[in-house]
């Protein structure tokens, strides 16, 4: 895949955000949807669909990759 779609992204936030819910009184994300965050946010604000994978950071790739693996386990 070359692209993640901006509904791609979201839906491995919420995979994250299941897993392991914010915590505390400032309800901190946890580093896997919050790396993922980042890409969300600027696709909303540059009104984009899609990012490609490569301009992923390392820790979003990674939270991506994991996502990924864990649809393909349960297809």
């Amino acid at each position: 895949m070359l692209f993640v779609s901006i509904t791609e992204i979201e839906a491995a936030i919420n995979f994250w955000r299941s897993k392991s819910p914010s915590q505390g009184e400032s309800l901190i994300l946890c580093p896997e949807a919050s790396a993922l965050a980042k890409p969300y946010a600027l696709l909303i604000l540059q009104g984009a669909q899609r990012v490609a994978v490569d301009h992923l950071d390392a820790q979003a790739l990674s939270a991506w990759q994991l996502y990924m693996q864990h649809l393909n386990k349960t297809l």
